[in-house]
This record gives C-alpha cells, structure tokens and sequence, in this order.
C-alpha cells in the first residue's frame, strides 16, 4: 500500500464517543492471528499491531504489451524498471549461498498477506508470488523467512538488508524510487475513502471531512495526500492499516483513507462499511527491493514476466481468481510492464 516516505506518527486525543463494535468477527479473527506463536520461518521486525488491508481497483488492462520509455528527473514513469534478466549476481547468489528468501510482508492484509488462523500460515495474493519468485531464485523446496514489517518501516528494512524484499502491497512513487528499487507493476489500486454505511456526514473526498478525524497509515500514499489535500480532516496515523479499521469500528474516527485494493478486504471483514466515491489516485504495486541490488531486480521482473504470461491460466489470473476476484470482480489483467532505455 502506499505513497511518499513516512513522517513522525501523530496521534491526537479524540473526541469520546459510544464505541460501535461492528464486524468483530473477521478483525478479531486477525488480531488473534497474531497471537499464533511464529514459526521458524516467520521473523517479526516488531510486536504484532492490529494490521490489515483489503482490496479493490478498477483496473484492467489485459495482458498489454509491455513500454519501454525514456527514463528522466521529472518521473513521469516512476513503475518503469530494469529489464528482465535469469543471471545471477551478486544479490541473487548471496540469497542462494545463505538458503533462503527473507521477505517482508504483512501477516494481516486480509486476502493479500494474512495469517490464517486456521492453518496457522500466511497466504494471500502476495504471498503467492513471494513463493514465485522463491521457486525460481532457490528451486523447488525453497526455504522463506517472512519478517513481518509495518508500513512505515518498509524501505528502512531494505535499506539496512533485514529483507531481500518486501511485497506488501507498497506503491511504486516517484519519492520511494529514490529509496528502493521497484521491480515492474503488478497491480493497480488507487486511494479511496472507506466510512461506515450509516450513521456519516462523511459524503465523499470534500469539506464534509472538515474537522473529523480520519486514519491513514504512517508512511502510506493516503497519508501523503491528507497531508497535501486534509479537507478540514483531523489526520490521525497508526502503524498499520487494520488500526484504522478497527478505530472505525469502535467510532474514534469517521473515515479511513486508504488503497481500495485493500479497503475492499476490510469491507469483507465488516459489511458494516463500504468505499465512497471514486479513487482519488492511480498507484501501482511493485516488489521494492535495495537500491543495489540490480540483478536480483532484473530476475524478480523475469520471474513477473512468467507470472503474467497465460492469459487466463496464467499463475497471475490464478492468484486473482482465488483471493481477490469475489471482492475485486472485473480485473482482467495484470499491468503490462514499463522497462527504462
């Protein structure tokens, strides 16, 4: 999920009021998920927070050709990446040598990276291509270390190579290319308001927020564009996304920004709330990667361009078909790919 690089976290003393415990079932299903003792394979950066997101863009563009364009400082193609290459360099053989992917994910996103309280393991569309890509850097019985990370600690983790990855439907924006390295898009969302069904003023992105508290994750797209656009809002930042939802439900603020790709799973979780208006944005999700770390780009993008490939077989439509198509109906495609010169 999500825009420019975080800001400090700012939480404001909200007015009191009659909690309204909506949709309990699916969130604290999740809360308690985190609870599940971890395995050996699942590595928290930080304690469990309530984390979650849900999805639903209005993308479709097929399997489209994929761009090459003209790469420049005014980042009019911040989701075009490195071509796709199967050598193995450095980044690649170090991943090898070592005997597993560490990754960075989110064991709450519901539908896209989610703990399971059933079974006890995470799954969920990105997760799905995290054992892609797995597969084709380790072989078959590839070994994945999952590191769980909050939003605003997303590009600090690769930075500092806690993780070799991290696919945790994080945005593609011209601020985080600075940061990151972003393998080519594989999904599009955009920012959009999720509010209860009844009981709002809230009527869309305007001044009807003007003076109510709204929730945006720290370090997130939504947080940038409260920040530059508040309508009145009270801005208030949680680690994760879940947060908001939960602070939704017990009536501490009266919206939620966020990717409709994820406030769609949130509205699965609760059918006491639903999106608004339009999406404000258009974002794409990419694998963010080190900055250095070239080769291990250029075969995650190899490994995409397999993903895509199949038309409706493909492993991509897949993945959709299983997590995200009842909640996301529509979505007849990936995003084509854009390469630089």
């Amino acid at each position: 999920m999500n825009g420019s690089s975080g800001t400090g976290r700012s939480w404001r003393r909200l007015p009191h009021r009659r909690p309204r415990l909506r949709g309990w079932g699916g969130v604290a299903a999740m809360a308690g998920a985190c609870a599940v003792a971890l395995t050996a394979t699942v590595l928290p950066l930080l304690p469990c927070d309530a984390a979650s997101q849900g999805a639903q863009p209005s993308q479709g563009p097929g399997l489209a050709r994929a761009q090459q364009v003209s790469v420049d400082d005014s980042c009019a193609h911040p989701e075009a990446s490195l071509r796709p290459s199967s050598a193995s360099g450095d980044a690649v053989r170090r991943i090898q040598q070592r005997g597993y992917l560490a990754v960075g994910v989110d064991q709450n996103s519901y539908l896209w990276g989610y703990r399971d309280p059933e079974t006890g393991q995470i799954v969920g569309f990105d997760i799905d291509l995290v054992k892609a890509i797995a597969k084709d850097v380790l072989g078959g019985d590839a070994k994945i270390v999952y590191r769980t990370i909050p939003t605003d600690q997303r590009i600090t983790a690769l930075q500092q190579h806690s993780v070799d990855m991290v696919v945790r439907t994080m945005s593609i924006t011209c601020a985080r290319i600075k940061q990151v390295a972003f393998s080519t898009a594989y999904f599009e969302v955009g920012q959009q308001l999720l509010v209860p069904k009844t009981g709002t003023s809230v009527t869309g992105f305007n001044d009807s927020l003007n003076a109510k508290p709204v929730c945006a994750a720290s370090g997130s797209t939504a947080e940038a564009l409260l920040e530059s656009q508040s309508h009145g809002a009270q801005l208030l930042r949680v680690p994760n996304q879940l947060d908001c939802l939960v602070r939704l439900q017990l009536g501490q603020v009266d919206a939620v920004l966020t990717d409709n790709a994820l406030a769609a799973g949130q509205a699965a979780q609760d059918p006491a709330v639903h999106l608004i208006g339009q999406p404000l944005t258009q974002e794409t999700y990419g694998v963010a990667m080190n900055l250095g770390d070239t080769d291990l780009v250029r075969r995650v993008n190899k490994v995409l361009d397999d993903y895509r490939a199949g038309g409706a077989n493909s492993p991509w439509m897949q993945s959709y078909n299983k997590w995200l198509a009842h909640n996301l109906p529509g979505v007849t495609g990936p995003p084509a790919p854009v390469y630089k010169d």
